[in-house]
């Protein structure tokens, strides 16, 4: 049958040819099967007669005598200052039970959280964010909400993070040099795949490191070898050791998990393998603010901005859900980028892109980095003194920067203790879980320990339950 669609603010009307109906029937008809069908849900308000008139080009009255009818019949209610509105549905009648399907189990979500190392959400700042909002949506021009500027990111936030990164991590970059992804794993998913076309198929990859940093280059067809790991950091020398090796993933001011940084004679020697070998240092700077006990590392970008790339975050300083991650490439490598990004690939909204930028032009951005420094170190600080008291033959490390630790374990014990604090309602990950598969230096054991994730009040419980679960002395 032939059909007329209409759509009149958020109602859909699916409404058949009046043929011997008539018009006011056939209206009826689409609007009685709309509820019947459950795609207007009960209380669900209706567009005024008026509006819905003109939006289907029928006379008012038709409508509100179709709206009637329904009134009549229970299907709609219709209240002076309410409006019309989709009737309440009565309870379905009791009759024999039914086998209910049984619910989908999903894993029950830890009481305490010290597995994940992100940054405390509920330290997110909102009233900094809500403000810096309204000010870039006061000032930014109309052209910035258009297409032209997703590939590369919005200059008001490439331009911002240009001074930012120059100014607290000793980036050399110039905007045009930066670009805006979806999040630190798009970004590192893009030059995976960036690398595979332009020939490389193998990278280095610190043999304890985040899973998926390997899981990103092997999707994009590389294969990753991995590189030993010491109280110095990854040991770099290996990469003469893998001829084919095209590529280095490292994060050199704060390795994860040791939370060691790059020593400076193997941060010199990596920058002397790519400019020898022409490969390309790939430097994740995932919490390069967060430092307490030393000075600050600077980005090992700023020793070589042809042959490294730096990534950064706002996931660690602001929080994940933002999606807002940033690539400083080197300029032979910016057009051929932009280009697989634009493919297809999703871009960050540009009103995100906007406030971080107002955030940090303002200051408010330095502010919040400050105050979190501070909170974290608190943690880090208690976590600290609590091992000492409870548990001393138990030693933390990697501890003056960053927002975990590793606390070192007797051997076998890793295991049975991840697993008693997960009765417990405590998530710990141990040393085994980012220890590549390929790695040939001897297995450690130990726990991370992220104290910057829990909420703020649930911090002292938190470290509590670890306390509990952590294996005796001797």
């Amino acid at each position: 049958m032939e059909k007329t669609w209409a759509t009149s603010l958020d109602l859909h009307l699916d409404v058949p040819a009046a043929g011997t109906r008539g018009v006011r029937a056939a209206l009826v008809h689409a609007l009685r099967e709309a509820v019947r069908s459950g795609r207007l849900a009960p209380g669900t308000r209706l567009p005024s007669s008026r509006a819905l008139a003109a939006d289907l080009g029928l006379a008012r009255n038709t409508v509100a005598e179709a709206y009637a009818e329904l009134v009549a019949e229970g299907r709609l209610t219709a209240r002076q200052g309410s409006g019309t509105r989709v009737a309440p549905r009565p309870a379905p009648p009791t009759g024999p039970a039914r086998r209910a399907t049984p619910p989908r189990r999903t894993p029950p979500r830890p009481t305490y959280d010290l597995a994940v190392g992100t940054a405390d959400a509920s330290a997110f700042p909102r009233a900094d964010w809500i403000a810096a909002t309204r000010r870039a949506l006061a000032t930014a021009p109309y052209e910035r909400f258009g297409y032209h500027d997703l590939p590369l990111g919005v200059p008001e936030l490439r331009t911002a993070l240009a001074g930012y990164l120059a100014r607290a991590r000793g980036v050399r970059a110039d905007p045009d040099r930066i670009v805006i992804c979806a999040g630190f794993k798009q970004g590192l998913a893009l030059l995976g795949r960036l690398l595979h076309r332009m020939g490389v198929r193998e990278a280095g990859v610190e043999g304890y490191t985040l899973w998926f940093h390997s899981e990103s280059l092997e999707r994009a067809g590389l294969r990753t070898r991995p590189l030993a790991v010491d109280d110095h950091g990854a040991d770099v020398t290996g990469l003469d050791a893998y001829g084919d090796a095209g590529a280095v993933l490292l994060t050199p001011a704060h390795q994860y998990p040791w939370g060691v940084p790059l020593h400076p004679a193997r941060r010199s020697a990596v920058v002397d393998w790519a400019s020898r070998t022409g490969g390309l240092v790939l430097e994740d700077d995932y919490d390069g603010e967060f430092r307490y006990d030393r000075q600050p590392v600077g980005a090992l970008q700023g020793l070589a901005p042809e042959h490294v790339v730096h990534m950064g975050t706002a996931s660690k300083s602001l929080a994940p859900g933002l999606r807002l991650g940033w690539l400083v490439l080197p300029e032979h490598l910016v057009d051929a980028f932009l280009a697989l990004k634009a493919g297809g690939e999703w871009s960050v909204g540009t009103l995100d892109q906007l406030t971080l930028a107002e955030l940090i032009t303002s200051g408010a951005y330095d502010r919040h980095i400050r105050s979190t420094r501070l909170r974290y170190r608190r943690r880090r600080d208690q976590l600290v003194a609590a091992l000492a008291e409870h548990a001393p033959h138990i030693r933390a490390t990697g501890i003056a920067a960053g927002l975990h630790a590793v606390l070192t374990l007797p051997p076998g014990t890793e295991r049975p203790t991840v697993q008693a604090a997960a009765v417990q309602g405590l998530a710990l990950h141990g040393l085994s879980r980012y220890r590549h598969p390929e790695a040939t230096q001897e297995p450690r054991e130990g726990l991370i320990v992220a104290y910057g994730a829990p909420p703020e009040h649930t911090w002292s419980q938190a470290l509590e339950a670890l306390l509990r679960v952590l294996p005796p002395g001797e």
